[in-house]
């Protein structure tokens, strides 16, 4: 989003952010001859009965991204960007949602009907070869958003259709009707100099808005409310019994704004402020209410659009590695609330955007942003299938933890530590025997944009592949008297598997 402000699991995985100080090499990470002083890390049972479902990292893309991203020639989409895809869906088909503000900016022109007021983008045949394409390459599921703000059935059906019949029925999820409808009557509708709807728009007057249109639209699987104001995550039972169409429920978080705010607000963007507890666990704790309401109903819950800063332009924090370690952390928290998946918002120029693309000679060369590095160590750390488990400690109160164990009983655990020094560190798990492999996650400074790598590779200054390159640094951890002992560097995310 651009215009608008809104508002655990086991592997052996440890993660440890240490802020504001140099990174380590992966040498450090050796176990130590000593016991760990005073943090110990206990990993228990499954602290909730549901595993990491399939698809639960996803991306969510503005529509103008498309063509930016993927190319405009259907018969050579871009390979790097659909490996970048890929390497976030753990096997699995992966989740993309199409919409954001383009939602409601987005239509396709139909007949002897005058542009939309607040309509600043128009499909086109080439739009609809590319994504039906982009959606073959990567087996994507696809979740596209419907223009509501247009208040037209009109155009939404015209839309709708040429969607379905461009793209494919069989790639398409779900329809997404609207794009954060509790904002309509406050911001400005595109280019339309007005607000989309009247300042008593709610909650009321939008269900009777998205039962109109919807009857217009051809019969696929509905998502919704779409909406980022926590006030009206209260009314998503509602929402669900008055739409029995909607197959998924879909709401928005940003961990910080840039518009509407000042410096001692703890919504303004800085680094600390986005590796918070009111930008980590209380964001995911806001979602809670509103998983409950939906699985009482027996609807699955995305967060499908989210990142670190909303409403303006930040990129000191949005592309610092610092967004790395949020990212990490908050899937990890988000997933503990019982969300079903996630989409992490991108577009090119974003504050928060993960990567960047350029055609030369032929060629695809792609830019990874530090974001995606937290992701791509989510989706090792969180695989399809397993589940989160209880992590206890004591010692060190800086430190966040979190674990998983998948099916076949592999164990991870993710430890983010926001102190200024290096931890030695002790983790005690059940059913965890033999030698650990560590890999870490560093980048020169908790600020950095550039230098990051990840088992000792990186996607360098810029990728021609989607792969990680470069000689693979692990190192392994015996267990000694029930504990895997280590040191992490500071500025640094540690995976360790064992299993």
């Amino acid at each position: 989003m651009v215009r608008r402000s809104r508002s655990p699991l086991v592997y052996i995985a440890v993660a440890v952010a240490l802020v504001l100080a140099p990174t380590a090499s992966a040498d450090s990470t050796a176990s130590p001859s000593h016991p760990a002083t005073g943090t110990v890390l206990t990993v228990g049972g499954p602290a909730t009965g549901r595993s990491i479902p399939a698809g639960f990292l996803g991306l969510s893309l503005e529509y103008f991204a498309i063509p930016a991203y993927a190319g405009t020639d259907a018969s050579a989409i871009n390979p790097v960007f659909v490996r970048l895809i890929r390497n976030l869906a753990g096997g699995q088909p992966p989740e993309l949602r199409i919409g954001g503000d383009t939602t409601d900016r987005t239509w396709w022109p139909v007949p002897n009907t005058p542009t939309p007021a607040g309509v600043t983008y128009a499909l086109t045949p080439d739009w609809l070869a590319v994504t039906k394409a982009l959606a073959t390459a990567t087996g994507a599921r696809l979740t596209l958003g419907i223009n509501l703000e247009a208040d037209s059935a009109t155009v939404a059906a015209a839309e709708a259709d040429r969607l379905v019949a461009g793209v494919g029925r069989g790639a398409i999820k779900a329809l997404e009707l609207g794009n954060e409808p509790e904002l309509y009557g406050q911001f400005t509708w595109g280019r339309s100099g007005r607000p989309g709807r009247p300042k008593t728009y709610d909650f009321a007057h939008f269900s009777r808005n998205f039962t109109r249109i919807a009857r217009a639209l051809p019969r696929i699987p509905l998502a919704g409310p779409a909406t980022g104001g926590p006030r009206w995550f209260k009314d998503v039972s509602r929402f669900l019994a008055e739409h029995r169409d909607v197959a998924v429920a879909t709401v928005h978080r940003y961990a910080l704004e840039s518009c509407y705010v000042t410096r001692r607000q703890p919504s303004y963007p800085t680094i600390s402020h986005l590796l918070s507890n009111g930008s980590t666990q209380a964001l995911a704790d806001s979602v809670a209410s509103a998983v409950q309401q939906a699985h009482a109903r027996h609807v699955p819950v995305r967060v499908d659009e989210i990142n670190t800063v909303s409403c303006g332009w930040d990129p000191a924090v949005g592309r610092s590695f610092a967004s790395a370690l949020w990212s990490l952390q908050t899937l990890f928290d988000l997933a503990g609330e019982g969300v079903d998946g996630v989409n992490v918002h991108t577009f090119p120029g974003a504050t928060y955007a993960l990567f960047r693309f350029r055609h030369v000679n032929g060629q695809w060369h792609g830019v990874v942003m530090p974001e995606y590095y937290g992701l791509q160590l989510f989706a090792q750390a969180a695989p399809p299938g397993s589940r989160l488990l209880s992590v206890s400690r004591t010692g060190d109160r800086q430190l966040r933890a979190y674990a998983t164990r998948a099916p076949r009983g592999t164990l991870r655990v993710v430890v983010i530590n926001e102190g200024r020094g290096a931890r030695v560190i002790a983790v005690r798990a059940r059913r965890a025997a033999g030698t650990g492999t560590l890999e870490l996650l560093t980048a020169p400074s908790i600020r950095a944009r550039r230098g990051v790598t990840l088992g000792g590779q990186s996607y360098g200054t810029s990728t021609t592949t989607g792969l990680l390159a470069g000689p693979q640094r692990t190192r392994t951890v015996a267990r000694r008297h029930g504990e895997y002992e280590l040191r992490v560097p500071p500025a640094s995310v540690a995976l360790l598997t064992v299993g």
